[in-house]
C-alpha cells in the first residue's frame, strides 16, 4: 500500500468519524431542545424525558432541522408559551455548539 493510499484511507475514517459525531450531536441537541421546552411547558418527572425523546424523534421525519424548530414550535405555542421561531431558532443553535462539545469530550 503506498503512501498516498494510506493517507486516503485516513481522510477517509476521519470524515467518518466527523459524521458520526456530528449524528449524535445532532441528537443530543436535539434532547437538550426537549428538555429545554418541556421546562418551559412546565413538564415534570418522566413527561420530560418522554417529551425530549418525541422531539428526537421528529428529526427522522424530514431532511434538516425545520421539522424539529415546527414540532418544538407548535408545541411551545399550543401550550400558551409566548416564544418566537426564531428565539427557537436561537437556542437550537445554542444547544448544539453545547451538545458538540459534550460528544467531543465524551459525555
Amino acid at each position: 500500500m503506498t503512501t498516498f493510499d494510506n493517507r486516503e484511507r485516513g481522510f477517509e475514517n476521519k470524515f467518518a468519524l466527523d459524521q458520526e459525531q456530528e449524528f449524535k450531536a445532532g441528537a443530543r441537541r436535539n434532547k437538550l431542545l426537549g428538555q429545554w421546552a418541556a421546562g418551559l411547558m412546565g413538564l415534570q418527572g418522566d413527561n420530560i424525558d418522554e417529551y425530549a425523546k418525541a422531539v428526537v424523534k421528529s428529526d427522522f421525519e424530514l431532511p434538516g432541522d425545520d421539522d424539529v424548530l415546527r414540532k418544538v414550535f407548535e408545541d411551545l405555542k399550543g401550550s400558551g408559551v409566548a416564544v418566537s421561531e426564531g428565539e427557537v431558532r436561537m437556542k437550537m443553535d445554542e444547544l448544539l455548539a453545547v451538545a458538540r462539545d459534550q460528544v467531543k469530550n465524551g459525555l
